[in-house]
C-alpha cells in the first residue's frame, strides 16, 4: 500500500511542480504588469500635461491606456496557467454579450461619454447648464460627467443626458454681454435715465471699452417705461459686472430724481351715513 502511495506522488510530483511553476510565473506577469500600469500612467500624463492637452480628453485616454495594459496583463497571465487562448476570447465574448444585455443604459453612457470627447461641447471647468442643471464641471468620465454648483453642490449627470440634450456653454467665450433693464416711471425724464444708465456702464472698470455701450428704450409697459443698457464684459468678470452696475443705476437714479415703479395698491374707505333715529 505505502509503495503504492509513494509510486501516485512520484507521479503527480513533476504535474504539481509544472501547476507550481505556472501559478509563480502568472504571478510575476501580473506583478510586472501592474508596474508597467503605473509607469505608462505617469509618462502619459506628464506628457499630455507638456502638450496641453485638454483634461477631459487626457484623462479618458489614460483610462483607456491603463484598461488595456490590465486585459492584456490578465490575457498573458492565463495562457501562461496552460487555459487556451481560444477559450478566453470565447469566454470575453460571451460575457461581453451578457454585460452588454444587461447594461444597454450603462452602455449608453459609455457611447455618450466618447461622443462627449470627440465633439467637446465643454472640457473641465468650463460653466455648463443642461436639463435643469447647471455648474461648472469637475469631471468628465465615461458614464458620468460630475458638475459643482457655486453653492458647493456636486451634480452627477449620465453622459447619455448630456449627449442627448441642449448644453449651455457659459464660459466658452473670453467675453460676455452684460443686458441690464430697469422701468421708470412715465413721469421720469427717459434722456436723463438714458444718460445714467450709460455713464454707469462707461465708468466702471471692468467693463470693456473697445465694444462699446448700448443704451435704448425696450418697452413702454402698462407702468414703466423699460430701458436697457448693453456693454461687455470678460467672461470671469460677468457677474462683479452685472451686479455692481445695477446697484449703481438704482443709486444715481435716487439721486437724480428718477422714480423707478413698483406695485402699490390705494385703498379708499368710504365712510357712509348714520342711520335716522327712530
Amino acid at each position: 500500500m505505502s509503495n503504492t502511495i509513494q509510486d501516485t506522488l512520484r507521479g503527480w510530483a513533476p504535474v504539481g511542480i509544472d501547476l507550481l511553476c505556472r501559478l509563480v510565473a502568472a504571478a510575476l506577469i501580473f506583478f510586472v504588469g501592474t508596474r508597467v500600469v503605473k509607469v505608462v500612467h505617469k509618462i502619459l500624463k506628464k506628457m499630455f500635461e507638456r502638450t496641453e492637452l485638454d483634461l477631459s480628453m487626457a484623462r479618458f485616454l489614460i483610462s483607456v491606456s491603463d484598461a488595456a495594459i490590465y486585459a492584456l496583463t490578465i490575457f498573458i497571465a492565463a495562457d501562461k496557467l496552460g487555459i487556451p487562448s481560444a477559450s478566453i476570447i470565447t469566454l470575453v465574448g460571451s460575457a461581453g454579450i451578457a454585460i452588454g444585455l444587461s447594461l444597454q443604459n450603462s452602455l449608453s453612457n459609455v457611447a455618450g461619454g466618447i461622443l462627449l470627447m470627440l465633439i467637446r461641447p465643454f472640457v473641465v471647468n468650463d460653466y455648463i447648464v443642461c436639463g435643469g442643471f447647471e455648474g461648472r464641471v469637475q469631471n468628465v468620465g465615461l458614464v458620468y460627467t460630475t458638475l459643482l454648483t457655486p453653492d458647493n453642490k456636486k451634480i452627477t449627470i449620465p453622459n447619455s443626458t448630456l449627449s442627448n440634450d441642449k448644453i449651455v456653454n457659459v464660459t466658452a467665450q473670453e467675453k460676455r454681454r452684460v443686458d441690464v433693464e430697469v422701468g421708470i416711471s412715465y413721469s421720469s425724464d427717459i434722456k436723463l435715465a438714458k444718460d445714467i444708465i450709460q455713464s454707469v456702464f462707461e465708468s466702471h472698470p471692468l467693463v470693456l471699452r473697445e465694444d462699446g455701450v448700448t443704451v435704448y428704450v425696450s418697452e413702454l409697459a402698462h407702468s414703466a417705461v423699460i430701458i436697457g443698457g448693453r456693454g461687455w464684459a470678460k467672461t470671469a468678470d460677468y457677474w462683479e459686472v452685472r451686479w455692481d452696475i445695477i446697484e449703481s443705476v438704482k443709486e444715481e437714479f435716487d439721486k437724480w430724481g428718477i422714480q423707478i415703479p413698483f406695485n402699490q395698491m390705494d385703498v379708499n374707505i368710504r365712510q357712509g351715513t348714520e342711520p335716522a333715529a327712530r
